[in-house]
């Protein structure tokens, strides 16, 4: 069961990597790509839609990581866990929004 439990930490450390550029964009009034958008994922959502997505993300990582087991910061596994889904989120959203941002191939100044 403890398996699972990891299985949930580490989602919901995606879905709290997820919340943050979703909320902060829309927090500076800036769009932002959303599957609500069209294309899914290409097309840009208002910065409200932004801001109510980023909420979402931060509700369901609540609910992975605090209300699935008994998360404990001192217990190394789950901790990993969590901190590996956020990882892993973080550099596939890196990837995928650095091609429409120039990020994945900065140029030299």
């Amino acid at each position: 069961m403890e398996g699972l439990h990891d299985l949930a930490y580490l989602f919901g450390g995606a879905f709290f990597a997820n919340a943050i550029p979703h909320f902060v964009s829309g927090m500076m009034g800036r769009p932002f790509q959303t599957p609500f958008a069209k294309p899914h994922g290409v097309g840009l959502s208002s910065s409200t839609v932004n801001v109510l997505w980023g909420f979402a993300n931060v509700v369901i990582a609540y609910l992975l990581i605090l209300h699935v087991g008994r998360f404990d910061l001192r217990a190394a596994d789950q901790v990993l866990a969590a901190g590996l889904g956020l990882l892993v989120m973080g550099v596939v959203s890196a990837r995928l929004f650095g091609r429409f941002y120039g990020g994945n191939a900065p140029l030299d100044r």
